[in-house]
């Protein structure tokens, strides 16, 4: 595997900016291949979860494909994911919008809520606050990353041992900008918006599936 450019699967669920998170991957470096067939995302070395929008509608849109079941089996194989916005929200116990919640895919722990913050939606260059030794920021530790959104995580309740939390700031309101945690990896931000550290960060992340190949 190492004489080729690794495979990724970006999930095709219905979701907006897909094309845009497809041509940042193979700028960086990857084989992509834009699908929702269950036997093409767990065969990928790895799989991408993009998102925008609405947490109930992008949990919709997920299920409609047998989204959480790939990502679980997936993860449960040990096998790379990475969450992208509302692609990384989802990834969580529950989504509250306008008092409505909505079960996530449960990998991780956490309420998904609006941010207590002025002005929304968060939209802009924000510096991220990672924790030491980040294999996900290697290299872009003290960059600035391009968020849009409103809600987000701000409370980190019981997590593995093994999970490496990046946070972020808006309006005094902090929130989870990041997760590592194995083989799965998540960002609030748009890597694939966030020009040179963005780029970065997702060949840190391509880096991971060669040493799974």
């Amino acid at each position: 595997m190492t004489s080729r450019d690794p495979l990724v699967a970006v999930l095709d669920y219905g979701s907006g900016n897909l094309h845009s998170v497809v041509r940042a991957l193979v700028a960086a470096g990857a084989e992509v291949v834009l699908t929702s067939d269950p036997d093409a995302c767990l065969a990928a070395e790895g799989l991408v979860v993009p998102g925008v929008g609405a947490f109930a509608a992008c949990m919709d849109g997920l299920a409609s494909v047998g989204g959480p079941q790939l990502i679980l089996r997936r993860l449960a194989a040990k096998r790379p994911v990475l969450g992208i916005c509302v692609g990384h929200q989802v990834l969580f116990a529950l989504g509250v919008e306008h008092g409505e919640p909505t079960p996530g895919v449960g990998v991780l722990p956490g309420v998904v809520a609006e941010l207590a913050a002025v002005p929304l939606p968060h939209m802009g260059w924000n510096r991220v606050e990672p924790p030491t030794a980040s294999a996900m920021f290697a290299g872009v530790e003290h960059e600035r990353f391009y968020f849009v959104h409103s809600y987000g995580v701000h409370e980190v309740p019981d997590w593995p041992g093994t999970a490496r939390i990046s946070w972020a700031e808006h309006g005094g309101d902090r929130f989870i900008a990041a997760v590592e945690q194995g083989a799965l990896w998540s960002t609030q931000f748009h890597p694939e918006k966030s020009g040179a550290a963005g780029a970065r960060l997702l060949r840190n992340w391509l880096g991971t599936l060669r040493k799974e190949s």
